[in-house]
């Protein structure tokens, strides 16, 4: 392996040192015209100040296919066009209600959110006894005695001491994904889960959810609760186990809706039958206007096509942006993108994702081979003085993670994590929460490694070419 590493440096460095100068410039040019001249905040500005929270099925989603085909029809690309797909349709209802209720009629309100695709609680609501468990293996170990017609609480917290925030985030999400599932098969009355969010403070995050296999009269209502009322919840019962818990939602699941997936194009000038794909999902939760999930992603995505234009770029090979519908509750974008390329017998060479926030971008994840990886390692010195450092192996993201095989490089844009999950899924991912700066570096920055994987191509395309 290292003598191989070390054959493919001899290999391309020569090629790369030839340009480097030629690419130092191009970057120059790239995080200049994004600083200075960028549209992304702005068009993150209409997507969520005048279009708001998108989620699938929503007139609101609607709205923002409309709007940013129309901002990719006045970039003057190639090809822009809409790709059907059928999304789910749940919506929220009226805001949900909840109480503690410690002894007869003395109640202690609390915050909670709908779960995305649960079910409602009975019009007059739903009250019962609290059991507390931290993750869905201790429900076996409680049994259907104990469960039985009970409301089971989910409190297992991120753990804080990884610095990897999504690390943290993926340790705790099956509580909120499956919970539900699991607790109906024993008997469960409802669930209420610990939102997941690293800080203590009083805004529930909904997210996904899914009943599995479960018949429609054996689900239960799902929600989440705030970080500050999950520490109350669990400390008033290490004093009453009799406590009881009460909350009321109206969310409703509709028969599936149409959609599209967004999708825009500069056709390469020399390999036009080799596709680089950047994206991020156009979808949001409904609770916020979803600026940092993933508002940020697409607008930044947009950008990268506009970015090569303005600097004077041509790039060898097509170039394509793709604003994904919904990632959030089903993924259906990704999965008919994925579906018709391969169809179509498209050769996806590259895929970026941005959806992991507008925060500071700190570098890259890369899903490749180690010779895919060793050529990124030789243009990290161009990002140094962008204070980009971070190139690792790793995940790319869920929307292109579909288009993984056949030698196609996947990556993710990895901004600064540590603020993420205080907006993730809640009432604050808002507009007011993207610093213009960062949100304009992402994009500087992606669109460089767009520009270098272009010029250079895969290992693997080399390989074929000779």
């Amino acid at each position: 392996m290292i003598k191989k590493s070390i054959l493919f440096l001899l290999f391309i460095l020569p090629l790369i040192g030839v340009s480097q100068t030629e690419d130092e410039k191009q970057l120059r040019a790239i995080y200049t015209a994004s600083l200075t001249k960028g549209k992304s905040y702005a068009w993150l500005d209409h997507l969520s100040n005048q279009i708001g929270g998108r989620l699938s099925g929503s007139f609101n989603a609607e709205l923002a296919v409309k709007y940013t085909k129309e901002q990719l029809d006045s970039l003057g690309l190639d090809k822009v066009w809409l790709q059907p797909v059928m999304v789910p349709k749940w919506t929220r209802g009226i805001k949900e209600f909840a109480y503690l209720e410690y002894a007869p009629g003395d109640t202690k309100n609390v915050n909670i959110c709908a779960l995305g695709g649960s079910v409602a609680t009975p019009s007059g609501g739903l009250k019962a006894e609290v059991v507390e468990v931290q993750g869905i293996e201790e429900l076996e170990k409680l049994g259907k005695d104990k469960i039985e017609g009970k409301i089971v609480f989910y409190n297992r917290p991120m753990q804080p001491d990884l610095i990897q925030t999504f690390e943290a985030y993926g340790g705790c999400v099956d509580q909120r994904y499956s919970g539900a599932e699991e607790a109906a098969k024993y008997g469960a009355a409802g669930v209420i889960v610990r939102s997941m969010n690293l800080r203590l403070d009083d805004l529930p995050h909904t997210g996904s959810m899914s009943y599995g296999d479960l018949p429609a009269n054996k689900r239960i209502p799902a929600a989440a609760i705030s970080t500050n009322d999950a520490e109350l919840l669990s400390s008033m019962l290490a004093l009453d186990n009799d406590l009881k818990f009460y909350f009321r939602q109206t969310c409703k699941v509709f028969p599936d809706a149409q959609s599209y997936n967004v999708i825009g194009e500069i056709k390469g000038s020399k390999f036009p039958n080799e596709i680089i794909t950047v994206g991020g999902h156009l979808d949001s939760w409904d609770l916020g206007d979803g600026s940092h999930d993933d508002g940020a992603g697409c607008v930044q995505s947009m950008e990268v096509l506009r970015l090569l234009k303005k600097t004077g770029y041509t790039p060898k090979r097509t170039i394509r942006v793709v604003l994904f519908m919904n990632e959030e509750n089903g993924l259906r974008g990704a999965k008919k993108y994925a579906e018709v390329a391969k169809e179509k017998g498209e050769q996806h060479v590259f895929a970026l994702e941005s959806d992991a926030g507008g925060f500071t971008p700190r570098g890259f994840s890369f899903d490749c081979d180690e010779a895919n990886f060793e050529q990124v390692l030789s243009w990290k010195p161009l990002f140094k003085p962008y204070l980009i450092h971070y190139f690792e192996q790793g995940g790319s993201g869920a929307d292109v993670g579909p288009l993984k095989g056949n030698g196609t490089v996947l990556a993710g844009l990895r901004p600064d994590s540590q603020r993420y999950f205080d907006h993730h899924h809640a009432e604050n991912d808002t507009f007011d929460a993207v610093n213009k700066r960062e949100l304009e570096l992402g994009a500087a920055t992606m669109t460089s490694l767009i520009y270098l994987m272009d010029k250079y191509g895969t290992v693997q395309e080399r390989k074929i070419k000779g």
